[in-house]
């Protein structure tokens, strides 16, 4: 439901009044019980009064002369008369407080109207501006600067996007063009034959099963980026050691030299991303290195935490070029139809958030890449 906009107002300013009010109402209290009470004590200390002598005979009747009156205190007090005229001030009173109120709580909820109107004109077009409040640390500026670093991040998670976005659209923009040029070069080839149509639905079969592998590594980006994994105990030094053996072939093949440290260590997470994690990392390694080269994979098992590491004898990479590895559609040496889309390791390190671990890549001196992937240790 819709509040009207001075509620919070209205609010504030009854309460300022309530306040007044109640204060006032007790004040006035006091003030009658403390009168009350020193007219008991004047009267108690005071001598009696002494009725005036009767006049004489001859003067007339006497007059009656009425109540006697208190020589100090002068005529008896009335106790409607102590109450009447301070609850009429009161009540002037609760009506000023109202009045006051109501200014001092606008004053008060000035600097929140201003952040929600500067809030309502950002956009996804200007979520650049920011509040920028001035003026001394104290709630409403805590408040407006933790804004202001949620807009921040908004706006870094919104670069990231559209950057996202636009690296996806050209990966799959080529594979189309490509496929609209092997469809229509047999029909502009009068001499087309057979082998022809057979060669180019080849070709198409590859690309075909290509972009399934781009869509197939989005949806496993963007599941792990949001889904929560489900947790059980996953045996990382087994996952490593399958993940080197199934590939052994494509190890024979590029002349390269697995060198295993595997330690049993076991973590707690989701078994078929940390399975994935670990296979991206092993392809990474073998796709990335040098002829003749060499893979390290070690599993470390250490106090509240176990540690994947592998590290392969690759091309040098510049450290400066690390971190930017590990965002979508990101290679050091972009070649077309190799297979690879840089997601590897942005699935990698969106894994490991998942699992609450860290990811650590240094470059290797001789050329290469040694990434670490720390995991909570399984509590027993």
């Amino acid at each position: 439901m819709r509040h009207g906009p001075n509620r919070l107002r209205w609010r504030l300013t009854l309460v300022i009044c309530g306040v007044s009010v109640v204060s006032g109402a007790v004040l006035l209290v006091i003030v009658y019980s403390l009168s009350r009470g020193l007219n008991s004590d004047v009267k108690a200390f005071l001598p009696d009064a002494v009725p005036a002598p009767p006049p004489p005979h001859d003067l007339g009747p006497v007059p009656d002369p009425g109540p006697l009156v208190d020589p100090v205190i002068g005529r008896a007090a009335e106790p409607a008369s102590l109450v009447v005229v301070p609850a009429l001030a009161l009540a002037i009173m609760a009506g000023l407080s109202l009045g006051f109120g109501w200014l001092i709580a606008g004053r008060l909820l000035r600097p929140v109207r201003t952040m929600a109107s500067r809030l309502q004109r950002i956009s996804e077009r200007n979520v650049h501006e920011r509040l920028a409040v001035q003026g001394p640390r104290d709630e409403l500026k805590d408040l407006a600067d933790t804004v202001d670093g949620l807009l921040a991040r908004l706006e870094t998670s919104l670069d990231a996007h559209r950057r996202f976005v636009a690296n996806a659209a050209h990966e799959l923009r080529t594979p189309l063009t490509v496929e609209h040029a092997l469809l229509e070069e047999p029909l502009i080839d009068p001499g087309a034959d057979v082998e022809a149509f057979r060669e180019n639905f080849q070709r198409l079969l590859s690309i075909s099963a290509g972009r399934a592998k781009l869509l197939e590594a989005l949806l496993t980006l963007s599941g792990s980026e949001h889904d929560q994994p489900r947790g059980e105990p996953v045996d990382l030094a087994g996952i490593a050691e399958q993940a080197l053996a199934d590939r052994a072939g494509d190890l024979d093949r590029a002349g390269l030299r697995a060198v295993p440290s595997i330690e049993p260590a076991r973590i707690h997470g989701d078994p078929l991303l940390v399975a994935r994690l670990v296979a991206n990392l092993c392809d990474n390694a073998v796709h990335y290195n040098a002829p003749g080269g060499r893979i390290e994979v070690a599993v470390r098992p250490r106090v509240g935490r176990v540690s994947f590491a592998i590290a392969n004898t690759g091309p040098v990479v510049p450290p400066e070029q690390v971190d930017r590895l590990f965002e979508p559609f990101q290679r050091m040496h972009r070649t077309a139809d190799d297979g690879h889309h840089g997601l590897g390791l942005s699935i990698v390190r969106a894994i490991a958030t998942a699992h609450a671990a860290t990811v650590k890549a240094d470059p290797r001196p001789g050329g290469g890449l040694v990434i670490e992937v720390t995991f909570p240790s399984l509590r027993t």
